[in-house]
């Protein structure tokens, strides 16, 4: 098995130190438009790090469209936003081919129009409004970062993101995305409230005279370089394992899984999960300057890993237990010992 080289020389150093002052700049030029969200916005930097994709659940007004828009701005990179609805085609998303007459020798050919999908960050509004043939539409396009049509692959600009809001307390009218789509989705990222006082900070902005836009401070390359530096940090052995294990865990078929798992587990997470969850654990670490991955960095990103790869039984709602309360109870026992400090 091929691995890049880990992260030891000064070049790699001043790559990471690069990262932690970019993902700095870019936490500034948000919190100029948005406010508070904190965890949110280390979340999606994460993902981006990762060159992973996110699902952003939150009830209306959060500023979860106004967030990805400024994301995008920061980032110098080209933004277009989907409004998904019920009669939304797969056409209107990839693109669709045209007739097109030539003018002068009255020759005609089909010609490919575009979608708004021919972007480096896509805001899909409200996924689960659409129906399950438009939804899979995005998925070569989030695997492959390219599009394929009448016979014809396009390639996406790079970097390439997808970013999903949907809303969790309206149902009439949705179709939840199948267990497919879910998992290429690096992060299930859970929009909460603001606190009173970021509430009170965001009414005197948005009553007021208070105008802010965010500067571009950071480039679609040095996205790419970036990208290309967390996969560089090393992976310890235990941290691996940990991984392993507890992903392996939540499998209900799975020999070495706990009762408990069978009763409340109708499907576990598959090898997406680990893949991502260390990917996820790299950028954190390297977020937080070091150079190395810890259980932490897993643990603390576990619930937006694993929430939307975990199917309860009916046993689990009927008892009104979540998926998160499972992922807890899954860290409480694979809980280590925190190192000593020498």
């Amino acid at each position: 098995m091929v691995q890049p080289p880990p992260i030891e020389s000064e070049d790699d150093a001043a790559a990471a130190n690069n990262l932690v002052d970019a993902c700095n700049r870019i936490r500034e030029q948000v919190g100029r438009v948005v406010v508070g969200q904190d965890d949110v916005i280390e979340q999606l930097l994460i993902a981006i790090l990762a060159r992973g994709h996110c699902l952003l659940e939150g009830v209306p007004g959060l500023a979860k469209t106004l967030m990805v828009r400024t994301l995008a701005e920061s980032m110098d990179l080209m933004f277009r936003r989907i409004q998904f609805t019920p009669d939304l085609m797969p056409g209107d998303i990839t693109g669709t081919e045209i007739i097109q007459e030539d003018p002068q020798t009255g020759h005609r050919q089909f010609i490919f129009e575009r979608g708004p999908i021919f972007t480096q960050m896509l805001l899909a509004d409200e996924i689960n409004r659409t129906p399950p043939k438009t939804q899979a539409a995005l998925l070569e396009a989030m695997q492959e970062h390219a599009v394929t049509a009448a016979g014809k692959t396009y390639r996406l600009d790079e970097p390439f993101f997808v970013l999903a809001t949907q809303n969790p307390i309206e149902q009439e009218g949705t179709y939840p995305l199948p267990e497919a789509q879910r998992d290429r989705f690096l992060f299930h990222v859970v929009v909460d409230y603001p606190t009173r006082e970021q509430e009170g900070e965001i009414v005197d902005r948005t009553t007021s005279t208070f105008n802010a836009a965010a500067d571009a401070v950071v480039g679609g390359a040095e996205i790419l370089q970036y990208q290309r530096t967390v996969r560089r940090v090393p992976l310890p052995q235990h941290v691996k394992d940990w991984v392993l294990d507890a992903v392996r865990a939540l499998r209900p078929d799975d020999e070495n899984c706990k009762p408990w798992v069978k009763n409340l587990v109708e499907w576990g997470p598959g090898p997406r999960a680990s893949q991502q969850l260390v990917l996820g654990a790299k950028a954190r670490a390297l977020l937080r300057g070091r150079p190395h991955v810890t259980i932490d960095d897993v643990q603390k990103l576990a619930h937006p890993v694993l929430r939307h790869r975990i199917v309860p039984t009916f046993a689990a709602e009927a008892d009104g237990i979540t998926v998160d309360d499972l992922i807890t109870r899954l860290i409480k026992e694979h809980a280590v010992a925190p190192a000593k400090v020498l």
